[in-house]
């Protein structure tokens, strides 16, 4: 019987793309990384091309990176895989469960619907009202709808240059998100899931001089033990969206934990340096036994 064909959707070149690829290959002996700005969709003939193989004779895709940078075009990427699932691809996780997590907002309303504790946060295109929103925190994080690793990012004080301090966002960021930024202790955690079931948490530390702890600006990974309720509430967190690997980022404050959000692609590397597994041997090994079933 021939071994299933399975590709990955993702940054060639990249750590967490190629690591994945490598883990099929040793699964299946084939390695096929796919560059979705290199696919092109063909409506008359259903076709999904890419470098001469048609997506939609595939067995299985798996989504690790849609692109190198979160925008409103990466929902259109997503689109594209609808047309694959269509005809019969299983993919890793379902695009339509992705498409509820690449727009911030769109997380944080589905998290809030289910009764998960999160910082307190305000949306607004209103510059009064996110003026008043800084007066009423006294400092808050600005933060893009489209966005990774706390880039374009910023913190903005209650004080006199608020003001021109959030029109400066503003003019990048009409809607503005805004969320009461809180004493984290300096670090937060990544908890994973594999298919809804719960692997390990890393810590990612922040560097001393940084607000923020994310790896792309100096943080470090470490070992955490969670206790069984932390576990619990990032599982009914994570829960809606039905992905196939996640992360969820959970924070321990003066008032008990908060999530600030569920990752769309979860991380490879925070689950190997913190916890010492190898989650894209996982996934792998799940998406070859959902395709086998």
């Amino acid at each position: 019987m021939a071994e299933p064909k399975i590709g990955v959707i993702g940054i060639p070149g990249k750590w967490s793309t190629e690591t994945l690829a490598d883990a099929v290959e040793a699964h299946t002996g084939i390695r096929r990384v796919i560059d979705m700005g290199r696919v092109v969709l063909d409506l008359d003939t259903g076709s999904l091309m890419h470098d001469g193989e048609d997506l939609c004779s595939y067995d299985a895709l798996i989504v690790k990176k849609i692109s190198e940078i979160y925008s409103p075009h990466v929902l259109d990427r997503l689109e594209l895989l609808r047309i694959a699932e269509a005809r019969g691809v299983r993919v890793f996780s379902n695009p339509e469960a992705i498409l509820r997590l690449i727009d911030r907002l769109a997380c944080t309303v589905s998290l809030r619907l289910a009764d998960i504790p999160m910082p307190r946060t305000r949306v607004t295109e209103d510059l009064s009202q996110a003026e008043a929103a800084v007066e009423t925190f006294g400092s808050a994080v600005f933060k893009p709808l489209y966005s990774t690793k706390a880039r374009g990012m910023c913190v903005i004080d209650r004080g006199a240059g608020a003001a021109e301090q959030i029109r400066e966002f503003a003019a990048e960021n009409p809607v503005m998100y805004i969320q009461e930024k809180l004493d984290l202790s300096g670090q937060d955690l990544g908890m994973v899931f594999l298919n809804g079931d719960y692997l390990c948490t890393y810590a990612r530390v922040s560097a001393s001089e940084t607000w923020n702890t994310t790896i792309h600006s100096g943080g470090k990974y470490a070992a955490y033990a969670p206790a069984p309720d932390l576990i619990d509430l990032a599982r009914r967190a994570q829960a809606p969206f039905g992905l196939s690997f996640t992360t969820v980022d959970v924070a321990m404050t003066a008032d008990g934990p908060i999530v600030f959000e569920v990752s769309a692609f979860g991380g490879f590397r925070g689950a190997r340096d913190g916890c010492g597994l190898d989650a894209a041997a996982l996934l792998a090994q799940h998406v070859l036994k959902e395709v086998a079933a």
